[in-house]
């Protein structure tokens, strides 16, 4: 930034300079012409007049190119600043959309039911892992969209059949088929419902 600053002022002082020696040049031209030679004095003046407004043009055009590069860079430097938010705020997206099978296949094995000693251990094995995981999952901003019994939103909610319960509101979800996770603000997948008419 501060290099694109010194690079204008250089510019700027350049252009000055070079005006300011045409002006001290017309105006020595004209202490120095005797009186005789009116009409050659005024021809000198006008040409000089000219390359005075040319060399103001110049300094307009390039204060204007560099005032849109300078709008350019803040753009770039602000879409950069943008996109780099983005990516470390949703980092976890991809990992979470590959265990999203793995943590559905844990729900149905979890909502077994089971009467051996050795099943209700192995079940309990595996509520210790899913709930690990879902808290590793939930430390990364990874949650579980809620469903069942909440009112239908077509932003987290997929609908996939309907019901005709009396006893519901309409639009309440009776079932949640599959369920549905979003990463911090962003759905990563809605959840598969039924819906009350």
């Amino acid at each position: 930034m501060s290099e694109q600053k010194n690079k204008k002022e250089k510019v700027e002082q350049e252009i000055e300079k070079e005006a300011v020696e045409e002006l001290q040049e017309v105006e020595q031209e004209m202490h120095t012409v005797p009186e005789e030679t009116a009409t050659e004095e005024e021809v000198t003046l006008t040409e000089d007049e000219k390359r005075l407004l040319e060399l103001e043009e110049k300094l307009e055009a390039a204060e204007d190119r560099y005032l849109r590069l300078q709008a350019d860079f803040e753009n770039v430097k602000k879409r950069n600043i943008a996109e780099r938010t983005a990516n470390q705020k949703y980092r976890s997206q991809s990992i979470a959309e590959a265990l999203l099978p793995a943590l559905d296949g844990f729900q149905k094995a979890l909502d077994t039911q089971s009467d051996s000693e050795q099943m209700e251990a192995l079940l309990t094995g595996m509520k210790m892992v899913y709930g690990q995981i879902m808290t590793a999952l939930e430390a990364e901003g990874v949650e579980a969209i809620p469903a069942l019994g909440e009112q239908f939103d077509p932003n987290f909610h997929q609908a996939v059949m309907q019901d005709d319960d009396s006893s519901k509101e309409s639009n309440e979800i009776t079932m949640e088929l599959q369920k549905g996770y979003k990463l911090k603000d962003r759905v990563i997948r809605p959840s598969m419902v039924k819906v009350n008419q």
